[in-house]
């Protein structure tokens, strides 16, 4: 059914009436029947309301429940959401597509027989505030809870994610004000013994997701899904920084890492669940040079994620530290991760992860090398480096020479202080 408007024969001025006007349908049958329809047949023609029976008559039942069928309404309103702009679209569609991937036995499919196509699951979940919802968790985290209210909550999580309050270097969970602090616990110096007989230890507790050798520029987040070595370490810094030799520029950004010859490049990755220890260390001697922070989102890190994501770690914020020890170039990153925007390096004040005055896409850099300090800033091996707010991954690429070997077992639970290779 079609609306039009019909001039009245002495209308008052900008005064129509609505009439309706009905719409036949008919198609030319084939056959020899065909050839006998008048050619005014083959198009819609507009009669105007009559009585059921009269000349023309009124559709038959099919013919009215396709010209009123909503699909119709429906097309022209998906039509109206694609031509508008993109933010406003994503607004619009986002609680759909929730809805499509939450209800059962697919209660929204016939949507998608109109022209509605729901976001992927990937782009949904990369939509999501987790920088908005990562401040208000910090914010929570730093309400000082009532003397009663503690010992519950705190051994609520310890049961959940399975901690070990016997490491803790204060046992006594009514010491703890708040979730920050029980989250930053510090543990008993002889928890966690330094392994000195091998050149690189672990920094921090967690689970190794990958390792060995960087190859094609690519980086392994775990089996079978890899991140860019450039996308995630940035641009590469100047020589005279971190003391390097001048690299040939048509060489690729991995080789321009290696500074010696016969030196291959290696990485390790290292999951830090909830549960375990927030802090990390130094994981040898070395000597930090640069600090580069990328603000980015803050999806979660969990393994099951970064299967399910490619290029995780380029997309997160991340603090870059670089410099270089006895063999080279050596560098560790601290990824952040859903409610873990804190990131903390205990030499760098002028450090604030996830701020709202830090844009994505975008890298700030720091030189620890000045006209007082050219050495930068020497960390020992076990020697306390930074720490996160509840848990996330330390990703370690360093160079070694090719007999360097990982004293590890991907997914295996590791400790730091406990080896991760030697030569």
């Amino acid at each position: 059914m079609v609306r039009c408007y019909k001039a009245l024969s002495n209308p008052p001025p900008s005064c129509y009436n609505l009439r309706k006007v009905k719409i036949h349908v008919r198609r030319l049958r084939s056959g020899n029947g065909g050839s006998s329809s008048c050619a005014g047949d083959q198009h819609p023609q507009l009669e105007s309301p009559g009585p059921a029976g009269s000349a023309g008559g009124t559709p038959n039942r099919r013919t009215r429940f396709r010209l009123q069928f909503p699909q119709l309404a429906l097309r022209r309103r998906l039509g109206q959401l694609s031509c508008m702009s993109r933010p406003a679209l994503k607004l619009r569609s986002w609680p759909l597509t929730i809805l499509y991937y939450l209800l059962p036995f697919g209660a929204l499919k016939p949507l998608t027989r109109v022209g509605w196509r729901p976001m992927s699951r990937v782009a949904l979940y990369k939509s999501v505030p987790t920088r908005l919802l990562s401040r208000a968790w910090g914010r929570l985290n730093q309400v000082e809870l009532p003397t009663w209210l503690r010992k519950p909550v705190y051994s609520l999580y310890i049961w959940t994610f399975g901690v070990n309050m016997k490491e803790a270097a204060v046992e006594d969970l009514h010491h703890y004000r708040n979730l920050s602090e029980f989250f930053r616990r510090k543990l008993k110096p002889q928890a966690r013994p330094v392994c000195c007989l091998h050149s690189v230890i672990s920094p921090s507790d967690g689970k190794i997701l990958n390792f060995g050798q960087v190859k094609n520029c690519e980086v392994e987040q775990v089996k079978g899904v890899t991140y860019s070595l450039e996308s995630f370490l940035g641009p590469r810094i100047s020589t005279e920084e971190l003391h390097f030799s001048q690299a040939s520029p048509g060489n690729s950004f991995q080789q321009q890492l290696v500074t010696k010859e016969g030196n291959e490049l290696y990485h390790c990755v290292i999951y830090l669940a909830p549960g375990d220890y927030h802090c990390f260390h130094s994981p040898t001697d070395w000597r930090v040079s640069h600090r580069r922070h990328f603000p980015g989102s803050l999806m979660s890190v969990n393994p099951g994620v970064a299967r399910w994501i490619k290029e995780l770690f380029c997309h997160n914020e991340r603090v870059v530290l670089t410099g270089d020890w006895k063999h080279g170039f050596f560098s560790l990153t601290a990824v952040g991760a859903t409610n873990v925007g804190s990131i903390r390096i205990y030499f760098d004040q002028d450090l604030h992860t996830n701020s709202p005055c830090y844009s994505k896409g975008s890298y700030n850099d720091f030189s620890f090398i000045s006209n007082n300090n050219k050495e930068g800033i020497p960390m020992r091996k076990g020697e306390h480096l930074g720490e996160f707010n509840l848990g996330s991954t330390i990703v370690l690429i360093f160079e070694a020479p090719k007999d360097f070997k990982f004293h590890l077992k991907a997914g295996q639970k590791i400790r730091f202080g406990e080896a991760l290779g030697s030569l």
